[in-house]
């Protein structure tokens, strides 16, 4: 039977242990999962002014997360990602772009499995994207 391993990423993953009682990341042998990461800084605030620096530094952050369980994006075989959109009827050209900006250059040639969800709100306030993964350590995508 595979060991689960818990990881927390320094700084806001502490504090989300700490203070909302939940972890960041879950190792079951090769399988790692995340929770969601959002664009915030270290002590859990946002200060990203566009939406563009917020998805990439989302993306920082789903970085240093699998980083804690000894993953990377090499790894990652599914992403989630959750939108708050000025538009009413879709998530937005806006929202799409910066994220397949961010997969060209964070997973190259591999290419996970991706499903962007539409939502009203996230956990903080002025946060407008979220991104959970999977990733299976040593499959490089493939």
């Amino acid at each position: 039977m595979a060991t689960l391993e818990f990881f927390d990423t320094p700084g806001y993953g502490e504090i989300a242990r700490t203070r909302n009682r939940y972890r960041q990341a879950l190792r079951i042998g090769d399988r790692v999962e995340i929770s969601g990461q959002g664009g915030w800084e270290a002590d859990f605030t946002m200060s990203t002014t566009s939406l563009q620096e917020e998805i990439v530094k989302a993306c920082d952050n789903v970085e240093k997360t699998l980083a804690e369980a000894g993953a990377s994006f090499s790894d990652v075989v599914s992403v989630h990602s959750y939108h708050v959109s000025a538009d009413d009827d879709c998530i937005g050209e806006e929202h799409m772009s910066a994220m397949v900006d961010q997969f060209r250059e964070r997973f190259g040639e591999n290419v996970p499995l991706w499903t962007a969800v539409g939502v009203k709100t996230l956990a903080l306030p002025e946060q407008r994207v979220e991104i959970e993964v999977v990733a299976i350590v040593g499959s490089g995508g493939k």
